[in-house]
């Protein structure tokens, strides 16, 4: 790999560390304020979902030292690197689900060019995480959408 261009995969994997620990919040956020019919259905679910975001953050950052590189871990660096918002405002279940439609398809859109840098730089192991995490979200995406047609 090219410094330049190793470094620049780092920053990728840095920004999906941010990401999955802003997502990590949100559904735990979600879980906690849920409301309403469908509480016991997406109270589960959010957690279900903030488990799985805390271990993709795990794996996340151990390929990350795996390749010399350094994970991001304070929060003050979650919020700086993430592409995503905070969850700042309450909101009804359905618009927690949306916005983890957003936020599933906007990580997806990026771990998609992860995917593609990795493998030009023959980065098989990353590539594989990449379409391996884009895989998990798009059955999360589907499912979530499901929800909302009901």
């Amino acid at each position: 790999m090219g410094l330049q261009t190793k470094v620049e995969l780092q920053k990728e994997l840095n920004v999906q560390i941010a990401n999955w620990s802003v997502l990590y919040t949100k559904l735990h956020q979600h879980h906690w304020y849920v409301k309403g019919t469908s509480f016991f259905t997406l109270h589960g679910n959010f957690e279900e979902l903030y488990n799985e975001a805390a271990a993709t953050v795990d794996e996340i950052a151990e390929r990350l030292l795996a390749i010399g590189g350094s994970p991001i871990s304070t929060l003050k660096e979650f919020i700086e690197t993430s592409t995503l918002k905070e969850s700042t405002e309450p909101l009804s279940a359905t618009e927690m689900v949306r916005s983890l439609v957003e936020d599933f398809s906007h990580i997806n859109t990026q771990l998609k060019a992860l995917a593609e840098h990795a493998d030009k730089l023959e980065d098989n192991v990353t590539n594989d995480l990449a379409i391996g995490l884009s895989g998990k979200i798009e059955k999360h995406v589907w499912m979530l959408t499901a929800y909302l047609s009901e």
